[in-house]
C-alpha cells in the first residue's frame, strides 16, 4: 500500500497492527504516551524484583504461534515458554485447595475424586468446549465485526442454542459440587462478564484452560512485548515514547494526522490502539461515533486493585498462580456488575513468578502480585488501598497457614486512578468491554470510523474482545481492513 500510517499506543494490539501494516509496505510510526512501550503490559523493577504490571496469564499459545507465523517466525525465536505444572491452584478454605494439573487426564481424575461421576461429565464438556474453540478461535474471531452474517456458518448454526443460554446455567446443570462449578466458571472471567451473562458458546475458554494449559514466558509477559518490538523494528516500524497524542487532526471529514506534544504530525491513516472512548475525545464531538450515553450503558470488564510485593523469604503452600475463592463468588460479582461498590469480602488472585524462575526475585526472596477485581469507576484513594491490602494479607496468612506480613520488604499498588492516568482507561477499567451476547462481534465498537475517513481502531474495546490473544487478533483484523479499504478506494 505504501502509506504513511500513524499508530496511537503501543500495547499488544497496536504492536501487532504495526507489524502487519509494515509487512504490507507501509511506513509505520507508533506514538506511546508513557516512557516505556507495552500499554497495560508494562514492567515494574524495584530492589532486585521484577513484576509484570499487567497480564500474567499466557493462554492460547496457538494464537501467539499464528501471529509470529504470519512473519515466518516462531515465539521461540524471541522467548522461551515454560508450561506450568501444576497450572494453578484454587483455595476454598484454610489449606483447603484444589490443584489443577497441566493435563486433562489428571484434571478429570481430580474432578472425579471430588464429585463421583463428574470425571465423565467433564470429558464430555471438554469435547464440546474444544469444538467451540475450533470454531471460535480458529475462525470466527478472525472476522472484522462488520456484519452479523460473519457469525452465520454451518458450524455456528448447529450451536445457535448456545448463544441463548449461559455458561453458569450450562455448568450447573452438570456439576453440583460448588468447588467444581467455581473452577469451571473461572476462565470466562477473562472475557470480562459474569458467567451468568456469558453465552454457553464461550466454553471454549475452558478448553483454553484445561485443554491447552497455562504457560509462562521466561522473564515474564513483558518478554512478549519485547519480542513484538523486535519484530516490528525488523519490519521497519519506528516507535516513539513520551509522545502524548493530544488531538487527531480532521479536514473535510478525513484525518490528516495527529498533534503530539504540541507538534502536528501528518499521515495518510491514523490507527488508535489506545482506549477507544479516550481516542474519540481527541476528536470534535461531531466527529465521534459514540456518545457518552452509549459508553455509560455498556458492560465493562472489571477494574482491579493490584499490589506488587517483595518478600524477604520464600512463601509456602502456594503455586505460581493461585486463586482465592473462600468467600461468596456471587456477592463479589454483584458488587462489580449489579450494584457497583467496594466488596466487603473480595475474591482475589495471587501470582508468584519467582516460584517458576529466579529472574523476578533475589535469591531466597519471593515476588508476589495480588489482584482484586473491582467495578470500574469506584472511588480510589490510598486509605482504601491500604485497608484492602491488610484484608487480603490477613486472609492469605490464614488460608495458607503462615505469617508473611512481617516479611514484606515493600508494596506498590495500582488501581482505578492509575488505569485512568497511565492508560486513559474508561472509568479505569482494566480489561476493556465485556463479551456479553449484546457486545459480541458486530455489536462491539467498530474497527473503522463511520464518521471520519482514514481513521481506524484496534484493541480490547473493539473486536474480538478483551485479553492478550484477542488483542493480537485485533491488530491483524484492523490491518487487513485497512488494506481492503485502501485497495477499494484506489480502484474507485
Amino acid at each position: 500500500m505504501n502509506k504513511n500510517i500513524t499508530i496511537i499506543g503501543s500495547g499488544f494490539s497496536a504492536l501487532a497492527a504495526a507489524c502487519y501494516l509494515a509487512k504490507k509496505g507501509n511506513k509505520v510510526t507508533v506514538y506511546e504516551k508513557n516512557n516505556t512501550i507495552g500499554g497495560r503490559a508494562r514492567q515494574l523493577k524495584k530492589d532486585g524484583f521484577t513484576f509484570d504490571i499487567g497480564p500474567t496469564w499466557y493462554w492460547m499459545p496457538d494464537v501467539f504461534e499464528r501471529f509470529f507465523g504470519d512473519f515466518n517466525k516462531k515465539p521461540s525465536d524471541y522467548y522461551d515458554l515454560i508450561k506450568l505444572s501444576p497450572a494453578y491452584q484454587v483455595y476454598f478454605g484454610k489449606l483447603d485447595f484444589v490443584t489443577i494439573a497441566d493435563n486433562l487426564e489428571e484434571i478429570i481424575t481430580t474432578f472425579e475424586s471430588i464429585e463421583k461421576g463428574s470425571g465423565a461429565l467433564l470429558k464430555t464438556f471438554m469435547n464440546e468446549a474444544q469444538s467451540n474453540y475450533n470454531i471460535a478461535i480458529k475462525d470466527l474471531v478472525y472476522r472484522p465485526g462488520e456484519s452479523p452474517l460473519e457469525l452465520i456458518t454451518l458450524e455456528t448454526a448447529k450451536k445457535v442454542n448456545q448463544f441463548f443460554s449461559n455458561i453458569s446455567k450450562d455448568i450447573r446443570k452438570r456439576f453440583k459440587n460448588t468447588k467444581l462449578v467455581q473452577i469451571l466458571e473461572f476462565p470466562v472471567l477473562f472475557l470480562g462478564a459474569k458467567p451468568s451473562d456469558t453465552p454457553s458458546f464461550y466454553s471454549f475458554m475452558n478448553f483454553a484452560d484445561f485443554g491447552m494449559g497455562t504457560w509462562h514466558p521466561k522473564t515474564g509477559m513483558y518478554s512478549v512485548i519485547l519480542a513484538m518490538e523486535s519484530l516490528s523494528k525488523e519490519l521497519g516500524v519506528q516507535i516513539k515514547t513520551n509522545a502524548n497524542v493530544e488531538k487527531i487532526i480532521i479536514k473535510n471529514k478525513k484525518t490528516t494526522g495527529i498533534q503530539v506534544n504540541g507538534e502536528i504530525i501528518n499521515s495518510d491513516i491514523v490507527l488508535s490502539g489506545a482506549d477507544y472512548h479516550h481516542t474519540e475525545t481527541l476528536l470534535d464531538e461531531k466527529d465521534r461515533q459514540y456518545s457518552e450515553k452509549y459508553w455509560s450503558k455498556k458492560t465493562f470488564a472489571p477494574s482491579s486493585l493490584l499490589f506488587y510485593v517483595g518478600f524477604d523469604k520464600k512463601i509456602e503452600n502456594i503455586e505460581h498462580h493461585s486463586l482465592f475463592f473462600d468467600v461468596d463468588f456471587d456477592i463479589h460479582a454483584s458488587d462489580i456488575y449489579d450494584n457497583p461498590k467496594w466488596p466487603d469480602n473480595p475474591l482475589f488472585y495471587a501470582s508468584f513468578p519467582s516460584k517458576t524462575e529466579s529472574y523476578s526475585a533475589p535469591d531466597g526472596k519471593e515476588a508476589g502480585i495480588f489482584l482484586i477485581p473491582l467495578a470500574p469507576g469506584l472511588e480510589d484513594n490510598e486509605e482504601i488501598r491500604a485497608r484492602y491490602f491488610d484484608k487480603i494479607m490477613n486472609r492469605f496468612e490464614f488460608l495458607t497457614n503462615q505469617k508473611i506480613k512481617e516479611n514484606i520488604i515493600f508494596s506498590k499498588s495500582f488501581c482505578v486512578n492509575d488505569f485512568i492516568e497511565d492508560y486513559n482507561s474508561y472509568k479505569g477499567n482494566a480489561y476493556g468491554m465485556a463479551n456479553t451476547l449484546l457486545q459480541t462481534a458486530f455489536l462491539r465498537p467498530k474497527l473503522k470510523s463511520s464518521k471520519v475517513k482514514k481513521l481506524y481502531f484496534t484493541g480490547q474495546l473493539t473486536v474480538p474482545g478483551p485479553g492478550v490473544p484477542p488483542s493480537l487478533i485485533s491488530g491483524k483484523l484492523v490491518a487487513d481492513l485497512i488494506e481492503k479499504h485502501e485497495k477499494h478506494e484506489s480502484i474507485i
